[in-house]
């Protein structure tokens, strides 16, 4: 086996008018590994990179493949120099260099979408979302009227798997954000108060925010972080295992088996969930005013009957009804639609917390309006 020789670059002496540059060697990959190969010959071709005026003459080189090809049309800026000499076998390599520059990948188009548009594309998907719940509500009280005429063969157990997960297991963070929510309102309130003298009125001040207002919105706004994004998910992941899809294709009702049981779990949960809130709430104002206006936990529960009308209490309960349906209808809408992938799933997730949290603010400032004259 023949030994390969170092490849050279020659630059002929005797060329007046243009410089010439003869290749000889073997110009391939094992050549160019050996030693130094590699810098020396880039070190020759880097002044000589650009050059439209240099003539080149490879036909003294022994062989070549793609390798070395490349470096002299790296050398020529991607274009066959003017003057240049090649071996028949050569032509070879440079034609497929020239076609596989030629080849153009297509770029991706950039959406050019002005902010009107873009405000058009909002206001399309938010009354698609719109269409889809009122659909969902109709469908539910559909599903409602079926259970309501044949209450024997209705999902009883899914209904009080959800009260059970929804509603027992939430009772531990509802109590303690509304205990520590009635001890930071009462020590509020109470250094307030003392300046004006009105420390008796204390119990009508954290009755009234308590019971109507604070209650049922931070056990609304604690089931919709917990138990919303539990059914979104829940909801998510049968879609992703084509769990729903079996269930379609064994007649089983989505709405009947899935989503109704956590829409009547949730009304059925939270005004219980909201009489819980409400009772810690109140028992660490009760303290908390205890400790800082030294008023007696007797003179407080004699007090807060008197301090906070029955309609408010009702309001309270009728507001904990409304929330739970509301949270339980946001999240299985938006667990209906979510697609067979992880990225959907955790997106519609998020998606599904933060509008209903979003949608017990919004169902909250309309119980103000709406019964703003009943309970003072």
């Amino acid at each position: 086996m023949p030994i390969s020789q170092a490849p050279t670059l020659t630059l002929d002496p005797n060329a007046k008018t243009t410089r010439a540059v003869s290749a000889s060697g073997t110009w391939q990959v094992h050549a160019l590994a050996q030693g130094d190969a590699m810098a020396g010959i880039a070190a020759q071709l880097k002044p000589l990179q650009g050059d439209a005026g240099v003539a080149w003459d490879l036909r003294q080189i022994d062989s070549m493949d793609h390798i070395g090809a490349q470096l002299f049309w790296n050398t020529w800026d991607k274009a066959r120099p003017k003057q240049l000499q090649l071996a028949p076998a050569q032509e070879e390599f440079f034609k497929r260099i020239e076609q596989a520059g030629g080849i153009e990948v297509p770029r991706s188009r950039k959406a050019r979408l002005t902010s009107v548009m873009l405000l058009g594309l909002k206001m399309l998907s938010f009354f698609e979302h719109m269409a889809a719940f009122i659909a969902l509500v109709g469908q539910v009280v559909q599903d409602l009227g079926r259970f309501l005429r044949r209450p024997a063969r209705g999902p009883w157990r899914e209904i009080s798997a959800n009260i059970y997960h929804a509603g027992f297991q939430a009772l531990g963070i509802t109590a303690l954000v509304g205990f520590l929510i009635g001890v930071v309102l009462s020590y509020l309130s109470a250094q307030q108060l003392r300046a004006f003298g009105g420390d008796i009125y204390l119990v009508n001040l954290l009755g009234m925010s308590v019971i109507r207002e604070l209650g049922p919105l931070l056990a609304a706004i604690l089931v919709a972080g917990r138990s919303g994004s539990s059914i979104t998910a829940q909801l998510g992941v049968m879609r992703v295992t084509e769990e729903l899809d079996a269930m379609l294709v064994m007649g089983i009702s989505h709405g009947f088996r899935l989503i109704m049981p956590k829409v009547l779990a949730l009304a059925i949960s939270m005004p219980l969930l909201v009489i819980w809130t409400d009772t810690a709430a109140l028992i660490g104002g009760m303290v908390a005013a205890k400790i800082e206006l030294n008023l007696s936990s007797r003179y407080f529960i004699q007090k807060l009957p008197d301090a906070v009308p029955l309609a408010n209490y009702l309001i309270g309960l009728g507001k904990g009804v409304v929330f739970g349906s509301l949270i339980a209808l946001v999240s299985c809408h938006f667990g209906l639609r979510i697609k067979a992938n992880t990225e959907s799933l955790g997106r519609g997730t998020t998606t599904a917390v933060v509008t209903a949290i979003t949608v017990v603010i919004l169902a909250d400032a309309v119980f103000a309006i709406v019964f703003n004259g009943v309970g003072y």
